[in-house]
């Protein structure tokens, strides 16, 4: 086995700041599980998180264990130039965040372990599982998705944020799905927890159901500077269903402000930070650098309106949002901007095969001669991106 690639998401922060390495729970992304707790820290830390292998922008890889994932997360912070860095990390993502903690302890200033266990389930189960999704794909885990995850009642009360979460399930590669099943299958650090010397806070969801309470509380305790806590009414997917809480825990241990509430500056920080991530970092450099005294009203509004308040929002994913805006560029004949979306949709994980299926879905709603335009657009722009792959636009 090998170090996977992980693909690092950038979700804002000084450059000067602390590193916050973020780590997604199975059938999550980084963008889906963990947006409204990174952009109430971006003021005072750097935020970075990864998406496990075929989740999200996270690339296929051949089979790995939670210690090759853990390898893969160092290699994103020496990519950043830093030496040390706090971690946090749901489920999966905690697993791995132990596992740093016993390879690499001296790379991690803290860790923020939530949801997870030192070891998760039964093998037997994990490789049912595993089974299960190879012969009938990620669709077969969709029917219980919601109860394994959400505390009661959660569904309702945020349902664009569950329906973004299930939506990347769906998405998710079933062979990766497979792949990280197989590898909680062997993962147990249980007796090695002694081991651990890194200050550790422990953060349970009072009515998670695959790692309940006892499961956290284990690791706090057996750790050498554990704290446990409790978040009632939380279930297992704790940073998407109470992220000023957990945002808050963060910052306590990494040791810098409490988040206040979202200010207008706040909205404005956040949708520049996800425009980057969309439009690529050229692209919005050359905008912010193109500013005049008659632009620059505008620019701020589209940052603040388009991107802080929409782009940001969780109920869809950023992949979701791209088809939109596809479509509705199409339909209006706004040539110049679908060139510039065409790029940002393959940033954000759409196949040069799907975009071809909703340009041909276009020309049944929108109109065949929207359609040509559209498909010889597609044509110039989408070659030069599959050259440089993930190049700014």
């Amino acid at each position: 086995m090998s170090n996977p690639p992980l693909t690092a998401i950038h979700l804002g922060g000084p450059d000067d700041g602390p590193l916050l390495l973020l780590g997604p729970s199975l059938g999550t992304t980084t963008a889906t599980l963990w947006t409204g707790v990174a952009q109430r820290l971006v003021d005072h830390v750097r935020v970075v998180g990864w998406d496990l292998p075929g989740h999200g922008r996270g690339r296929r890889a051949h089979p790995f264990t939670i210690a090759d994932l853990a390898a893969a997360v160092l290699v994103i912070a020496d990519d950043l130039n830093v030496e040390t860095f706090h971690y946090a990390g749901d489920s999966v993502g905690g697993c791995v965040g132990l596992q740093l903690l016993l390879d690499a302890p001296q790379r991690v200033s803290s860790a923020t372990l939530l949801c997870t266990g030192a070891a998760i389930g039964t093998p037997d189960g994990w490789l049912a599982r595993a089974a299960t999704v190879r012969a009938g794909g990620v669709d077969t885990m969709l029917a219980g998705a919601a109860e394994r995850w959400f505390a009661p009642g959660f569904v309702d009360r945020e349902p664009g944020t569950a329906s973004a979460l299930l939506d990347a399930l769906s998405h998710t590669d079933a062979e990766s799905y497979a792949q990280v099943c197989e590898a909680l299958a062997v993962f147990d650090v249980t007796n090695q927890l002694s081991e651990i010397v890194t200050p550790v806070l422990a953060v349970a969801g009072s009515v998670d159901v695959p790692t309940p309470p006892e499961s956290l509380r284990r690791i706090a305790s057996d750790v050498k500077d554990g704290d446990l806590v409790v978040l009632e009414g939380v279930g297992h997917l704790a940073p998407a269903e109470a992220p000023q809480r957990v945002a808050g825990l963060i910052a306590e241990i990494v040791g810098v402000p409490q988040p206040p509430s979202k200010t207008l500056e706040d909205v404005h920080r956040a949708g520049m930070a996800v425009r980057r991530e969309v439009l690529g970092e050229a692209h919005v450099d050359r905008a912010v650098a193109g500013t005049t005294d008659l632009t620059a009203d505008f620019q701020h509004m589209i940052t603040q309106y388009a991107w802080g308040t929409i782009w940001t929002r969780p109920g869809l994913d950023l992949r979701s949002r791209s088809m939109i805006t596809l479509t509705a560029l199409v339909a209006r004949g706004h040539h110049e901007e679908l060139a510039m979306h065409l790029r940002a949709a393959r940033r954000n994980g759409l196949s040069n095969d799907e975009i071809k299926e909703l340009l041909m879905q276009t020309a049944i709603y929108c109109g065949v001669p929207d359609a040509n335009s559209a498909f010889r657009i597609a044509a110039e722009v989408l070659p030069e991106f599959d050259e440089h792959p993930g190049a700014p636009s």
